[in-house]
This record gives C-alpha cells, sequence and structure tokens, in this order.
C-alpha cells in the first residue's frame, strides 16, 4: 500500500507510466493527467537532473491567479506570457509556465538532507509549452503538464498535500 492512501487530497505520481493522478475524494476514481519527468529518468541525487522518488509534500502553491502562459525564473513572474514567438527568441529556455507546486522530501537520506533534498534541488510540478510531449520522460528533474492541467491540480491541492512519486504501480516508495 502507498502512504498516505486515506488522505484525501492526495497525489500519486507513476514515472513508469508518466502518470500523475490526483486523489481528491473517498468515493470517486483518482483524476489522471499525463506528465513527462526527467529525460536522466528516476534519482534523488543533487545535481542528477533525475526525479526524485518517495513520499513528498505539497510545500509551496506559486502563481494563483496570473494568467495561464506565465513565465516564472527562479519561482518569480517575469511578466512575460509563453508564445511561439518568445520560445523562437529564447529557444534555450527550460520554460516554466503557468503554476508551479514546489515538492519537498519527506524521507530523511532519500530526499531530504544533505545531497538528496528534492526541495533544494527546487523540484516542482510545472505548466511546461503544450507543444513539448506527454507520456514521455524529457525534464530536467520536474515534472511537467500541461497547462490546462495544471491550472486544474492547482485549484485542487493546497500546500501541504501529500505527493507519492514512483518507479512502477507496485512500488511500495
Amino acid at each position: 500500500m502507498l502512504p498516505d492512501v486515506d488522505h484525501f487530497p492526495r497525489i500519486e505520481i507513476d514515472l513508469s507510466s508518466q502518470i500523475l493522478q490526483l486523489y481528491d475524494a473517498p468515493d470517486s476514481g483518482p483524476r489522471v493527467y499525463p506528465v513527462s519527468s526527467a529525460l536522466q529518468g528516476p534519482g534523488e541525487r543533487q545535481d542528477s537532473g533525475c526525479t526524485p522518488r518517495g513520499r513528498h509534500y505539497i510545500r509551496a502553491c506559486i502563481g494563483a491567479d496570473l494568467p495561464p502562459g506565465t513565465v516564472f525564473v527562479a519561482r518569480r513572474p517575469t511578466g512575460e506570457i509563453y508564445s511561439a514567438d518568445l520560445a523562437r527568441k529564447h529557444p534555450h529556455r527550460d520554460w516554466i509556465l503557468t503554476r508551479i507546486l514546489w515538492l519537498c522530501g519527506r524521507e530523511s537520506g532519500r530526499n531530504r538532507g544533505v545531497g538528496v533534498d528534492s526541495f533544494r534541488r527546487f523540484i516542482y510540478i510545472h505548466g511546461t509549452p503544450d507543444t513539448e510531449p506527454m507520456g514521455e520522460p524529457m525534464s530536467h528533474g520536474c515534472i511537467r503538464m500541461r497547462n490546462a492541467d495544471v491550472l486544474d491540480l492547482f485549484e485542487r491541492v493546497t500546500a501541504g498535500v501529500p505527493v507519492n512519486i514512483v518507479t512502477s504501480q507496485f512500488d511500495a516508495a
């Protein structure tokens, strides 16, 4: 059984299927969203470019009331709204768009603490250009979502919501 299974809402992310599931009510099934995790695969090490596994929680929700497509750098809105023209002008940017759910690890030595800390690694669930593929690993460690999906998710969660990241639905993290 996964941790926090009786907690609502809660988020479970399966890296093998590239799916995020939001359980927001005990009497209904999960809301399912496609995601894109790290191109480098799963892993917890600082500067690895990997997506950390295990039990986390949402530490901060950033971007409420900003327009969809808002561009963030270092968790601050730049004043820009993503467009194809902006993408052509900045072809090498790692686009963080629309909303940010900043994750914090709960497991000392695994995803919390020196050399493995998800929060200090700036691991987020965030929006990305809708031209980016979902369902395949492409990120630098974060969990990327379609902008409409991250908006929907953002409206349904708050800081403190548990997030469990596994490499298959059978992991006990």
